[in-house]
């Protein structure tokens, strides 16, 4: 049987058998329970259900030995089932996985040994890995069924993504309920946006919130943002020189380039700003770092020496709130606007770029906020 149809098989009797599950024993399915549902850590979802693919298409592998570097029979290459398979098996419906292969994650990446719990794994928490490994060790020594535990793990990720929806649909309606009849004031929202910046894992959020600013003041600007590309690419791969690029309404050109900076902003990256600066045409206006951290004055003076000499690009170092602040009250009246617009960029991110509870930890800050309280 062919991959794709054990994959669509397995959906089948997931969804056909939703409500019991398929792992009688305890100790194994709360494994599988666990690192189904572990929002912090998707690679051991995604881990479980390349080897197990493997496994079910080819029962003379060890499903232990997901890495070709290995160099035995019975060892294989988990990152292309992962790749060929998985990738469109959980786009297609919607599986609350990452976007990208497990096996690039640091704590798999690069292995030439079997699994075992012995080795030092990367990563938190731990228990991810850890019950990964035993569920995939109990599949190898028969004691549960390669064919079961695919259909309990598609299970739980299904049970898991349900549970999501169901709490941001909730969330949302209480948004709805709570919002009162004056909108909030730029100071409430500056208060908003800081509260959440100050979360954990929100590095991804500066870039948001510039994107946002300017797609809510694009008819007043002449300009707008470029497509955002994804918060773990690469500019080399992706060309730009930026995290969020600007350029005039109607053209390809970009003007302005922003850099997100979740610590202070050095000597060293300035210099790696000039590189960047030196090799497009045409001139860019501004590069602007936003940090999230105190600016160095002897940075910007720095920064601000390059001026002639790239013949009139201006490097800037701008603290976030303070951008953010200055924008609110410069468009007053398109604040609602923005806090629509970053609203809705937070809720489309990944959840590898935004993560589920940051998502949900901000549609509870904007209903106090918003309350009639």
């Amino acid at each position: 049987m062919k991959p794709e149809r054990i994959l669509k098989d397995s959906m089948r009797l997931a969804v056909k058998n939703i409500l019991k599950p398929i792992i009688v024993d305890r100790k194994i399915l709360d494994k599988i329970e666990y690192v189904c549902k572990c929002g912090s850590n998707r690679a051991g979802a995604r881990l479980l259900l390349s080897c197990l693919l493997a496994k079910i298409d080819n029962p003379k592998f060890n499903i232990l030995k997901p890495y070709t570097e290995i160099g035995d029979k019975d060892s294989f290459s988990g990152r292309t089932y992962d790749e060929q398979y998985i990738t469109h098996f959980i786009n297609e419906y919607g599986l609350p996985c990452n976007s990208t292969t497990a096996f690039l994650t640091p704590a798999l990446r690069n292995r030439d040994q079997a699994l075992n719990k012995k080795i030092d794994m990367v990563g938190r928490p731990r228990e991810v890995y850890i019950y990964t490994i035993d569920v995939l060790d109990a599949v190898q020594r028969n004691v549960v069924n390669s064919e079961d535990v695919l259909i309990e793990v598609i299970r739980q990720l299904i049970i898991f993504k349900n549970e999501k929806g169901d709490r941001m649909k909730k969330l949302l309606e209480s948004l709805g309920r709570s919002k009162g009849s004056l909108p909030l004031s730029s100071e409430a929202i500056i208060t908003l946006i800081g509260q959440h910046l100050a979360s954990k894992n929100s590095s991804r959020l500066p870039v948001l919130i510039v994107a946002a600013a300017y797609q809510s003041a694009s008819l007043k600007l002449g300009k707008i943002p470029l497509p955002l590309n994804s918060h773990n690419a690469a500019d080399l791969q992706t060309k730009s020189i930026g995290d969020v690029e600007i350029c005039f309404t109607g053209r390809k050109n970009i003007v302005t380039t922003y850099e997100m900076k979740m610590k202070e902003v050095t000597n060293d990256d300035v210099d790696a700003a000039l590189s960047k600066i030196i090799r497009v045409k045409p001139r860019i206006h501004n590069y602007i770092f936003i940090t999230t951290e105190k600016i160095d004055r002897k940075v910007v003076e720095y920064a601000n020496s390059f001026y002639e000499k790239t013949g009139g690009t201006e490097i800037a170092i701008l603290d976030c709130i303070g951008f953010l602040r200055h924008f609110l009250h410069l468009f007053n009246e398109v604040r609602m606007d923005f806090l629509n617009r970053y609203q809705e960029l937070v809720l489309k991110e990944s959840d590898s770029a935004v993560s589920q509870p940051l998502k949900e930890a901000f549609l509870a800050m904007r209903q106090v906020s918003e309350s009639d309280e």
